[in-house]
This record gives structure tokens, C-alpha cells and sequence, in this order.
């Protein structure tokens, strides 16, 4: 989808560099992605607590990692 934008270029050109991005369209769809798993992050983050009669959920493990 195409969107007109206006950004700082110095900006853009550190975020390009900082995450390595090759191209301005790849630097802003890793931007927002990052964005997008910090909210949900934080979401997640509040919900700590939120629950104190909570059981601990017995996890399974494949035989590698133990």
C-alpha cells in the first residue's frame, strides 16, 4: 500500500543505519514492527499480578532442552 509520509531524512537515515535496514520502505516496516511487539509488551506487562489465585501451567519441554 502506498502513503505519502513526511520524515526527518537525518532521522530516517539513523534508523536505517541502526537497524540495517537496506531500503527508507524495509527501515519503516521494521520500525513499526518494533513498535507493535513493544505495545503488546506492555500489555502484557501490566497483566502482571493481575491474577493472584492463578495455578502456575505445567509446560511441556522436548527432551533437547533439558
Amino acid at each position: 500500500m502506498k502513503k505519502t509520509l513526511n520524515i526527518d531524512n537525518q532521522l530516517l537515515q539513523e534508523a536505517k543505519w541502526a537497524c540495517g535496514a537496506a531500503t527508507n520502505t524495509e527501515t519503516v516496516r521494521l520500525g513499526l514492527e518494533a513498535l507493535v511487539r513493544r505495545a503488546a509488551a506492555e500489555r502484557l506487562r501490566a497483566l502482571l499480578g493481575s491474577e493472584p489465585g492463578a495455578k502456575d501451567v505445567p509446560r511441556r519441554r522436548s527432551s533437547k532442552y533439558i
